[in-house]
């Protein structure tokens, strides 16, 4: 398998010293929080996205993801379709395959929730595959399983569109990784690790040391599969800093795997 971590764990991190903490700690690959208060976002100027690409080439890192925050599903919004293309360009500029979205259908029908959603990413799976890109829904929020995911991805038919498994959501909502696997595995991307203190307590700890079944996660995937940890500091400041536990936790990852 492949090791990313996402910048969400070390937020605001200069380019710089990201790439070079994921040389420094043996993962092949960054997700990149695309959002205003980081250095990569879409507002960023193409010199500036050249030179970002430049410093990961240069270290044999690569840019796994441009990881987004539109929401595909939600309703009457006429800004969700600019704000995925801007996301896709963004990624065709940095060489990133991927470009992340979430459903966001709140509590709307879910009929109509994944009508949107099937609708939208129809369009974004055209516009990205002229670009080179892929587009993933990840399981989060209102399509927090894999059956859900599935329910949107299947008729939209398209191989530019998939689906990212973060591990944590389907498990909250009483999904096995067996299951889930079973409902993404003609649209995965790749997969989203992390740990948390309980069901409840959603604080994010090492690797290992928390509660999520991780060995039957990883039991269900192929050797070529992409893992990025996703710790989520920036919603959880008082946690302990990510760069200390890059390693351990590649470590741990392998051992499973």
């Amino acid at each position: 398998m492949r090791y990313a971590f996402s910048t969400l764990g070390v937020p605001g991190m200069p380019i710089p010293d990201v790439v070079q903490l994921a040389a420094d700690t043996g993962y092949q690959g960054v997700e990149l929080r695309a959002h205003p208060e980081e250095p990569v976002h879409p507002g960023i100027p193409v010199r500036e996205r050249a030179a970002v690409a430049g410093e990961f080439e240069r270290a044999g890192v690569e840019i796994l993801t441009v990881c987004g925050y539109a929401r595909v599903a939600a309703a009457d919004d006429e800004r969700v379709s600019e704000e995925i293309d801007e996301l896709l360009r963004l990624a065709r500029d940095l060489g990133a395959p991927y470009v992340r979205v979430f459903p966001g259908g709140g509590d709307q029908d879910p009929a109509v929730a994944d009508a949107t959603a099937a609708r939208r990413l129809g369009a974004a799976a055209e516009t990205a595959a002229g670009l080179g890109v892929r587009i993933l829904l990840e399981t989060h929020d209102s399509h927090r399983t894999g059956a859900a995911v599935s329910r949107v991805l299947g008729p939209v038919g398209h191989k530019h569109a998939g689906a990212l498994w973060d591990v944590l959501h389907p498990w909250l909502a009483g999904e096995d990784p067996a299951t889930t696997h079973a409902a993404l595995a003609p649209f995965l991307g790749y997969v989203q690790v992390k740990d948390v203190a309980s069901a409840e307590d959603h604080t994010p700890v090492a690797l290992g040391t928390g509660v999520l079944p991780l060995a039957e996660c990883l039991a269900t995937l192929t050797e070529e599969t992409w893992l990025c940890w996703e710790y989520e500091k920036r919603w959880h400041p008082q946690v302990a800093e990510l760069p200390r536990l890059l390693a351990p936790g590649r470590e741990y990852l392998e051992n499973l795997a």
